[in-house]
């Protein structure tokens, strides 16, 4: 997406992102428990999606200006694939590292457990692994499209008259990406955070591509998923 400061409507992109903010926290706030925890999730992200959707279309962009679109070099992607899913554990590992330097009073991750009442229980269940992993799949996709290409543009676009607006846009889309996972200050919410920072990091340095960021997401959650198997 292409547009200089003079064509910016700025107060336009502004809107736009306050109304996908506020529908992407107050839908959330709806959960059906007769449905499973995916079903729900799905929801969540499809609301989004069409939020998303509904205001690029508003400002005359598609998903392909934002980087759902074939890589130019398939050798890069799987390199800029391959960098993310290094950087990805590093970082955690370098941030539980400094935790244990110093005392950082954070909620412990309880994600593992919670696992079982969101999925069910994993363990030695590959049927249902089998049955969940597209929708994790999904899901994934989703993410990197409405937080990394979605977000990251409307929040440059925002702040387009300041000389750090891609860094501003990409530590913004990080928290939220990182808080709306746990809704606190956390362990998980801090990590989750860097996942965010690292994917959008790739993406503005990279040729804003969505989709070596879309099939790392997947690769990381299935490796997650299948820890608890």
């Amino acid at each position: 997406m292409k547009l200089s400061n003079e064509q910016t409507d700025y107060k336009g992109f502004f809107f736009d992102a306050m109304l996908y903010l506020t529908v992407m926290f107050l839908v959330r706030e709806i959960y059906f428990s007769e449905l499973p925890f995916i079903a729900n999730g799905l929801m969540w992200s499809f609301s989004t999606l069409i939020v998303a959707s509904w205001r690029m279309k508003v400002r005359n962009v598609t998903w392909r200006d934002l980087g759902l679109r074939k890589p130019p070099n398939l050798l890069k992607m799987a390199l800029i694939t391959i960098g993310i899913l290094i950087a990805i554990p590093i970082s955690i590992i370098v941030f539980q590292q400094l935790q244990g330097l110093i005392p950082i009073n954070l909620s412990p991750d309880t994600s593992s457990q919670e696992a079982v009442s969101k999925f069910g229980n994993l363990q030695e269940n590959w049927t249902l692994f089998l049955t969940i992993i597209p929708f994790i799949l999904l899901q994934s996709s989703l993410e990197e499209l409405l937080d990394r290409g979605f977000l990251i543009n409307w929040f440059e676009r925002v702040f387009s008259k300041t000389s750090f607006a891609t860094t501003t846009a990409v530590l913004l889309q990080a928290v939220i990406f990182g808080f709306r996972h746990s809704y606190d200050i956390s362990e998980r919410s801090i990590t989750v955070g860097m996942i965010g920072l690292i994917m959008g990091i790739a993406y503005v340095k990279f040729g804003r591509n969505l989709w070596p960021l879309i099939i790392a997401h997947c690769i990381l959650n299935t490796l997650s998923m299948m820890e608890k198997v």
